[in-house]
């Protein structure tokens, strides 16, 4: 592939179908309680209940991701879970 082969916009279909396949067939979403691995988990807030998203909502969710990943990699036995609301603020 020549560099004028590479195009300008990224087309997930394209993309996500083939990665999506990769990572199920691995299992890789699954924490094994029984693994003898160091344990890590990080459990994800939910959105507030008013609907209301932010940078600080992208950032931390960003900041969780490359920690979930890193852990993962490292061998760990790994867990991003969703949570329950944590504040309960607007309810």
């Amino acid at each position: 592939m020549v560099m004028s082969d590479l195009d300008t916009v990224y087309h997930p279909k394209d993309v996500e179908a083939r990665w999506s396949r990769f990572w199920l067939e691995r299992d890789v979403f699954r924490a094994d309680a029984a693994s003898p691995s160091e344990p890590y988990c990080i459990v994800i807030p939910p959105p507030n209940v008013t609907g209301s998203l932010h940078v600080g909502h992208a950032l931390n969710n960003t900041l969780q991701d490359i920690l979930i990943r890193w852990h993962r990699m490292r061998g760990d036995a790994t867990l991003w879970q969703p949570g329950t609301d944590h504040a309960g603020i607007a309810t």
